[in-house]
């Protein structure tokens, strides 16, 4: 495939955007190749600036569960765009999305919407200690929560990807005020949480791991994550900007069974526009200014077009047997994976939860930040180029996880497995 366009326009972003890019691992640095620009987007097909075409496993970091420009979302968002594209003030699309949240996340019994999943991460920790009247953050090694400064410690995604261990510009008094543990590591959460329960004001964690990887919870670790936070009056953040809407309608707590105090979401809720939101327990919530003393505010917070989005999304995922179909395809898909593997010899470890999968190069089990970080990302760096050159977009890291969407057909998954066992095959022969 050739990108010339896409070189050429790189270059020019260069001149005027850091990297060239508006989030680090586009940038495509750690796979040793500059990136695709890409133009249009359609189901599960991306072209881009050269007119190439690619099955898409990114799926926008995850928002495009239904596929790319789906004709009832895109429909949604012009015809409310004709009516004015933001306000400033109130809107009926803002109580429609909240109360189909509302109906279908078990923790949340009143939502704010904001405008990512950062700012959805940060209002949540600031309730939290708001409401507690404590100040220390409990979160996990190799999970990321957004950029805000009081989760740049020991982060995943593109904070692993690009080997930097924390970020210059980060105070030193913000950062005392975080402690970071081994996921799935029950006996140093609970020493952690009962040594320093007086001052702890809450732990956030990613239900499933999504930022080193696709990394499952441990049998038991989130069930004995809330039974702790319970008895230590500590409130338990669950962080389901992936999971929410894509493990289940009711996000990873439903599929778990495991209630937290607090949720945030993002991606699949603005159904591909800028969204976020927090929400939980209205006894916490009503803490939220103008209610109550803990303020966040946002100009576009609830804008129209993001909330008719989500809403248009959230009802195509209410079709019967969405996720159970989702799922199965998944499921096939990467034991298709597993086979290729075992095929070819190449040590691969593959992680999956429901939609949402990791291929490891690596021959040991991944199952927190230190084994994840055994895999071979050379080796992945020449998988990821070769799988581009024939026509399948991966994430460029890896690090970061696969989505299967409802848009993918037989014939995108048969190519992508064809490619995969001939990117293998080579791989070996280098």
């Amino acid at each position: 495939m050739e990108h010339t366009q896409s070189s050429q326009l790189f270059k020019q972003a260069q001149k005027v955007i850091p990297g060239g890019v508006n989030s680090p691992v586009r940038a495509c640095r750690s796979v040793g190749c500059d990136p695709v620009f890409i133009t249009e987007a359609k189901g599960a097909t991306l072209t881009d600036a050269d007119g190439n075409k690619y099955v898409d496993f990114v799926g926008s970091w995850g928002p495009m569960i239904v596929g790319h420009a789906h004709p009832e979302i895109v429909g949604a968002i012009q015809k409310t765009a004709e009516l004015g594209t933001s306000f400033g003030a109130p809107t009926p699309l803002e109580i429609d999305l909240a109360q189909m949240v509302v109906e279908a996340v078990p923790s949340i019994e009143k939502v704010r919407f904001v405008n990512s999943g950062t700012e959805a991460t940060m209002s949540a920790v600031r309730l939290a200690r708001g409401y507690t009247g404590k100040n220390i953050v409990v979160k996990f090694d190799g999970c990321y929560h957004g950029h805000a400064d009081s989760f740049l410690v020991k982060a995943g995604s593109g904070v692993i990807t690009l080997g930097i261990p924390g970020s210059p510009g980060v105070p030193d008094d913000i950062v005392k005020n975080t402690i970071s543990i081994p996921y799935n590591n029950v006996e140093v959460l609970e020493k952690t949480l009962r040594d320093k329960q007086q001052d702890i004001a809450c732990v956030i964690v990613e239900p499933v791991a999504g930022n080193m990887g696709c990394v499952p919870p441990a049998a038991g670790f989130l069930q004995a994550m809330r039974k702790l936070t319970s008895e230590l009056g500590i409130v338990l953040i669950f962080d389901e900007v992936i999971t929410g809407f894509r493990l289940s309608y009711g996000g990873a707590q439903e599929y778990y069974n495991v209630t937290p105090d607090l949720t945030c979401l993002g991606k699949i809720i603005g159904g591909g526009l800028p969204v976020g939101a927090y929400g939980g327990k209205a006894e916490i919530m009503n803490e939220v200014a103008p209610d109550g003393p803990v303020y966040q505010a946002g100009t576009l917070a609830g804008n129209p077009l993001a909330m008719v989005a989500g809403v248009a999304t959230l009802r195509l995922l209410q079709r019967p047997d969405f996720h159970k179909d989702l799922e199965s395809k998944a499921a096939e898909y990467s034991e298709r994976l597993q086979t290729v593997a075992k095929k070819t010899g190449v040590p691969v470890h593959l992680n999956r939860v429901g939609s949402i999968m990791t291929g490891f190069f690596t021959t040991v089990p991944v199952t927190d930040y230190d084994s994840a970080m055994k895999a071979d990302v050379s080796r992945y760096a020449v998988h990821y180029r070769q799988m581009l050159g024939q026509g399948i977009y991966l994430a460029p890291s890896q690090f970061e996880v696969a989505f299967i969407s409802d848009a993918q057909t037989e014939k995108d998954l048969d190519k992508a497995i064809k490619m995969t066992e001939w990117s293998f095959k080579k791989m070996l022969e280098m």
